[in-house]
């Protein structure tokens, strides 16, 4: 048994109340209370069963018709059709709609007086009709698009979600698997030359050190929780293009013979680009550090304009095979970074040994997104 909605049921009572106040003022009399009560009583369940509520208020006024008794409680047939053009199909609509002229007619022709009045009051029937109808249709196209926007909405909140998770993913793989190498590193150096070069390795642990912090607040900034206020905040800005030279420093430092050669003017190429360029580099720089063995040279070209970033980093490694796109993060965030900025990478294994990684970043395309 559908749960009766209060508004509904207050509906259902007005419709009888005003049908019997009104047959009282019009007609002088009330008239049959049990059929007034059958005409409105369906109204109370419109919202479940908009269709089949019409159906039985149809019902009823046909009842009322074949004998012969006048009541405006017949405005119940309104409410329901309103209600189906704003609940149901378009084709129980027009079914309703048609049905309800039907009995427009069979109503004019009957109690229209004088005959001459039938057009007139045809006519007014059939308008009210159509204004009721178009009504609830246009009830039910606001409510459509209202549920669809709500959709749309919801769609794009969800891809929004993504796509921070995606460069979260990014972010954190690259500060994670960049840093942990370096450190990796340079404490395996320092255990080295504990015992012949002690000043050395103490160099090495306080390169350890400055690493893990630096690993420290880029995973904070990251992740949206670095405070203004912080000391941390002003001392490590996030990285770009300037970033570039302590980057190659510290591969350096960790055992990577890395140079950096930076043409252009900087200061026009965007923050998050530079962000994105700085990424690249450091990625392209990790994997060199991680998969060649000790003495391979790296060098890193950035190029600056006002229309694009370009970004090649060429090692002279021994000879590797193409790894598998799908395995790993490394070349795919690449990638995904690059084509933000309606860019390309490549990467792969240059003639005679080595890699080559090269990406271009088109700033115009960047700022038209």
């Amino acid at each position: 048994m559908f749960r009766v909605n209060p508004r509904d049921g207050t509906l259902a009572a007005l419709v009888l109340l005003g049908g019997v106040v009104l047959n009282n003022l019009v007609y002088g009399s009330s008239g049959p209370l049990v059929l007034q009560v059958a005409l409105a009583l369906p109204l109370v369940w419109r919202r479940y069963a908009p269709f089949a509520v019409f159906c039985v208020v149809a019902a009823v006024a046909l009842v009322q018709w074949a004998a012969d008794v006048q009541t405006l409680t017949d405005m119940a047939l309104l409410v329901a059709l309103h209600t189906v053009a704003a609940r149901s199909s378009r084709w129980h609509t027009l079914a309703a709609a048609i049905t309800l002229e039907v009995g427009v007619l069979l109503a004019a022709a009957r109690w229209a007086a004088p005959a001459d009045r039938f057009l007139t009051s045809a006519a007014f029937l059939t308008a009210v009709l159509v204004a009721v109808a178009v009504t609830g249709v246009n009830t039910r196209i606001r409510r459509e698009r209202a549920v669809r926007l709500e959709s749309e909405r919801d769609q794009r909140a969800r891809l929004a979600v993504a796509e921070e998770r995606g460069r979260i993913a990014r972010e954190m793989h690259d500060i994670v698997t960049h840093n942990l190498s370096v450190m990796v590193a340079l404490a395996d150096a320092a255990v080295f030359a504990q015992r012949y070069a002690p000043e050395r390795a103490n160099v090495a642990m306080r390169q350890i050190s400055g690493t893990g912090r630096q690993a420290l607040t880029d995973m904070r900034r990251t992740l949206g929780v670095l405070r203004a206020d912080e000391p941390d905040a002003s001392r490590h800005p996030a990285p770009g293009l300037a970033q570039l030279e302590p980057l190659t420093a510290q591969m350096c430092a960790a055992g990577l013979s890395a140079r950096l050669d930076l043409e252009g003017d900087a200061t026009v190429v965007p923050v998050a680009a530079q962000l994105t360029v700085y990424r690249l580099v450091q990625e392209a720089l990790t994997n060199t550090f991680k998969h060649t063995p000790s003495g391979t040279r790296a060098a890193v070209r950035v190029r600056c304009d006002r229309d694009a970033v370009t970004v090649e980093v060429v090692d002279d490694g021994p000879p590797v095979r193409v790894p598998d796109p799908s395995t790993g993060h490394g070349l795919v965030g690449m990638r995904e970074r690059a084509a933000a900025y309606g860019g390309t990478l490549e990467a792969g294994p240059r003639e005679g040994g080595g890699w080559r990684v090269a990406a271009r970043l088109d700033l115009n395309a960047r700022g038209a997104a």
